[in-house]
């Protein structure tokens, strides 16, 4: 009898479970993650194709990276910009990139309704940060080492950008932020805004001591003429 009961606890609690886990992860939810996936396997495919073979791995991943920031920022925070301009809005538009949308809204509220400051941001996301992204990456494949002062510009606006995003939210309480379940906290909330954070702090690393030792090489060679 009591070994009747706790398996019929255990099975009731697995299905609750089950249910709580249907309600949270969609099928918005897989779609949105595996065009992230997507678009990844689209910058490897890039960097296969569009880099010399004898490229270095960091200069590799670093082409992959700034490739697939680009198509993020063109393909789904473009979509988010034109539902949030011109009177438009996440909350009120219809159409899969408008669902997905809808989904990071439940993390995030102020992205379902145009907030202005996210708007401005994502401007210059969209119509900026792209756009240098390209740039960059063709610098790349043309060996040109200029690039690494454009990384530092990206990287700076992005970890910028990424501030402004969340700190007006964070001085009044985090009033639009929802962190009661794992995946609007965990994916939508921390891992996708971390990654942009850790790489562009690690990009402008590598690239300041780039600039720095080619600048102190070229003082070190002056001095001895």
């Amino acid at each position: 009898m009591c070994i009747s009961w706790i398996l019929e606890t255990k099975c009731i609690g697995l299905r609750v479970l089950l249910s709580t886990m249907d309600q949270i992860f969609t099928l918005t939810s897989l779609y949105s993650l595996l065009g992230v996936a997507a678009i990844a396997g689209t910058a490897q495919v890039a960097s296969s194709t569009l880099l010399p073979r004898n490229t270095s791995s960091k200069d590799r991943w670093t082409f992959i990276w700034l490739t697939f920031d680009a198509l993020i920022h063109f393909s789904y925070e473009g979509s988010w910009l034109y539902y949030s301009t011109f009177g438009r809005q996440v909350n009120t538009s219809t159409g899969p990139l408008a669902q997905m949308w809808k989904e990071y809204s439940a993390a995030d509220f102020r992205w379902g309704v145009a907030d202005p400051t996210v708007v401005s941001l994502e401007i210059l996301t969209v119509l900026g940060a792209g756009p240098m992204c390209l740039y960059i990456a063709y610098q790349m494949i043309k060996r040109d080492p200029a690039r690494h002062y454009w990384i530092i510009v990206l990287s700076t606006a992005e970890l910028y950008g990424g501030w402004m995003t969340f700190c007006p939210d964070w001085l009044i309480g985090s009033p639009n932020l929802n962190t009661s379940n794992w995946l609007h906290l965990w994916v939508y909330l921390v891992f996708m805004n971390v990654i942009w954070v850790i790489i562009p702090l690690i990009l402008m690393v590598d690239s300041y001591g780039f600039i720095a030792s080619t600048l102190r090489g070229a003082q070190k060679k002056t001095k001895s003429k």
